[in-house]
């Protein structure tokens, strides 16, 4: 390990290591190469997804004043689109044209399943606290913070499992 001189403690000096933002950059695109790498393009999936279906939801629910049920269903179906291409194609690297019933619906299943827990515990959100635009959004958020680990081990090892269809194509 690299060390550099730290200052000086009553007249003897002491090492400590380097800090280097390259260090740390290495490290993260290491662990983006290896095991970590489905784990780490899921969650910057699930970013792109759940702010999507935020704006959405404050848009439906704070601007143009529809329920909070409706609001999280709109919400959740916006989130959806890009949540399925971005995992099929970055996260699992498919490059093959989507199979409507081995992808497609079952990817739209898993996102009613989602739906449904959702809208439930946002109803219930809704009518326990005052209806407001920020608990819709804590118990949409909660809802799918729980769903979450779930849907990426569906997705990894059964939806977009590699059969040897296709060729990923990552460095």
């Amino acid at each position: 390990m690299e060390t550099e001189p730290a200052e000086s403690t009553q007249g003897r000096e002491t090492q400590r290591p380097a800090e280097s933002t390259g260090g740390i950059i290495s490290t993260l695109v290491d662990l983006a190469k290896g095991k970590a790498r489905k784990p780490l393009l899921y969650s910057a999936v699930s970013v792109v997804a759940v702010l999507t279906s935020k704006i959405t939801l404050v848009i439906c629910h704070a601007v143009i004043g529809m329920s909070a049920e409706w609001s999280n269903i709109v919400a959740v179906a916006a989130g959806t689109v890009p949540s399925y291409e971005l995992n099929r194609s970055w996260v699992w690297g498919k490059t093959s044209k989507s199979h409507l019933w081995k992808e497609v619906v079952p990817f739209w299943v898993l996102s009613f399943v989602g739906l449904v827990f959702s809208t439930v515990v946002v109803s219930l959100a809704a009518r326990w606290w005052e209806d407001t635009t920020i608990v819709v959004q804590g118990a949409n958020l909660a809802a799918f913070g729980i769903l979450w680990v779930g849907k990426f081990l569906l997705l990894h090892y059964v939806l977009f499992k590699d059969h040897g269809d296709h060729v990923e194509q990552f460095g």
